[in-house]
């Protein structure tokens, strides 16, 4: 990880692999939080040595549209976007939450880690589903499969609804299904009539701190780090599909191309240039097809 800038006024706080989180210190927005959003590009765990040009800026501006559509459904954790100048366009002023220590996933197709607990148990996240789905299988619902919180570096984990219950309280996890659905639910619609599938998304919420403890969206929201994102007139169940992210960097390396051994343990090695304006051009194509605003 490299480190964070030093930003006036702002007291760096944590990193994550593609944010960086700062405490403000001075002006109207003292005791906020600034959160940035850096070009870091992550794979299996690991950050890049290579980084995306924009991909912080577009993750951002995607958040902001996604914040505002889903304003009637729950509130954003988003203060103001009056940032330092030097990270303007990529960072955003916002509220200090409780977080739940459970990341909230929904999903409306079968693919990824969900894939592999079907084909292993039938069942994800303790949820039986029908026979004979195959990867990019469209669900019969959408389903909350939610997953622990994993330090970075680590994976996160699949978990049962019983196991959040046990973890945040019976009332609190129903109203984090209850969340997360309704925002697929209005995400998938809004993708769909943009010719996008939306597989699949991952929240992060917490709690605000005043008396009704008020539950708020943080982080990023329905961007292509965080959702899979696939071209409609492309679906086709039964093999991956192509996708609105860093596919085509996870591709790259798994190739012989790169040369690199998954199993040493060891980072893989820089992008080529090809490699990286390819993705940055998935990026940008989701955000323009996404919002009908050109980058």
């Amino acid at each position: 990880m490299p480190e964070a800038p030093l930003l006036p006024g702002a007291t760096h706080l944590h990193s994550g692999k593609v944010r960086d989180l700062y405490e403000l210190q001075d002006g109207p927005h003292d005791g906020h939080l600034l959160m940035v959003a850096s070009d870091r590009i992550s794979i299996f765990d690991f950050v890049l040595a290579s980084t995306i040009p924009d991909k912080g800026e577009i993750l951002t501006r995607m958040s902001l549209w996604w914040f505002d559509q889903l304003a009637d459904l729950v509130p954003g954790h988003v203060v103001s976007t009056d940032v330092p100048a030097s990270v303007a366009g990529r960072a955003v002023v916002c509220e200090r939450l409780a977080m739940f220590p459970i990341e909230c996933v929904a999903r409306g197709y079968l693919t990824g880690s969900g894939l592999l607990d079907y084909a292993a148990t039938g069942e994800v996240c303790g949820i039986t589903l029908p026979g004979g789905l195959v990867d990019g299988s469209r669900l019969p619902e959408p389903i909350f499969t939610p997953a622990s919180k994993a330090d970075l570096g680590d994976h996160d984990e699949n978990v049962s609804y019983a196991a959040v219950e046990a973890t945040v309280g019976a009332e609190t996890a129903a109203t984090l299904r209850e969340l997360t659905l309704a925002v697929y639910a209005r995400a998938e619609g809004i993708a769909r009539e943009r010719g996008i599938i939306l597989a699949d998304t991952k929240l992060e919420l917490g709690r605000r701190l005043d008396a009704a403890g008020t539950v708020v969206l943080g982080d990023e929201v329905l961007t292509p780090d965080s959702s899979r994102f696939w071209p409609a007139d492309a679906w086709t169940p039964g093999r991956p599909q192509a996708s609105y992210d860093k596919q085509i960097v996870r591709g790259w390396a798994l190739s012989p191309e790169s040369g690199w051994d998954r199993a040493s343990g060891e980072a893989p090695p820089p992008l080529p240039p090809e490699v990286v304006e390819r993705t940055r051009s998935r990026y940008v194509e989701a955000y323009e097809l996404l919002t009908g605003e050109r980058w």
